[in-house]
């Protein structure tokens, strides 16, 4: 198996699919590096690198829930899930955050809770996320998930349904591991970021 993703070896059956891998075509939204499900209960936003004006993720919004997806490249048959999971994890601890791991649809899933603190300095709430990091062929998709799907079983299947439903375009080019895959706002999307 081409994967590097052991802990998740039906990601070439289940997806997210790499784009050599699909079989029948379904209409999707297509930023490049990603493409998304088009489907009507999805609202899209691009994040823009204010300072570049570079497009670095898709967040997807879906039963009260955002799903961001980032794609990196990764050498073949090279896994960078365990490695980012890792340095993610010592980050939001080091931030005061607390992180929990457990064993999800995907993997080996990351669950962290965040303190947000006022201009004061005095905290005020927390911020909880489940980070999912799948290796694919060539290439490496973190997602980041907020809102409802971390605790509501029916839009964590709305999302879990979302990510399946991801196909990424690695390219043939060369890349060095761990850069970010080119984004591309689509047509229509230029003037407000939203489809």
């Amino acid at each position: 198996m081409s994967d590097a993703n052991l802990q998740y070896p039906e990601r070439a059956y289940q997806g997210p699919l790499d784009l050599s891998e699909v079989r029948d075509l379904r209409p999707v939204h297509d930023f490049g590096s990603i493409r998304v499900p088009n489907r009507p209960d999805l609202s899209i936003r691009l994040e823009v690198d204010e300072a570049t004006g570079t497009v670095i993720a898709v967040a997807v919004d879906i039963a009260q829930s955002t799903v961001q997806l980032q794609v990196f490249a990764s050498a073949r048959g090279e896994g960078l899930w365990a490695e980012v999971r890792s340095a993610l994890a010592a980050s939001i601890t080091e931030q005061g955050g607390r992180v929990t791991t457990q064993f999800g649809a995907f993997g080996e899933e990351l669950f962290a809770e965040l303190s947000l603190s006022s201009q004061n300095g005095t905290n005020t709430s927390a911020r909880h996320l489940k980070f999912i990091g799948i290796d694919g062929p060539r290439w490496f998709l973190r997602v980041m998930i907020s809102g409802a799907a971390l605790i509501d079983p029916v839009a964590a299947g709305a999302v879990e349904d979302v990510i399946r439903g991801v196909v990424v375009n690695r390219g043939e080019g060369a890349m060095p591991p761990r850069e970010l895959l080119p984004l591309v706002m689509p047509p229509g999307a230029a003037a407000t970021g939203r489809l």
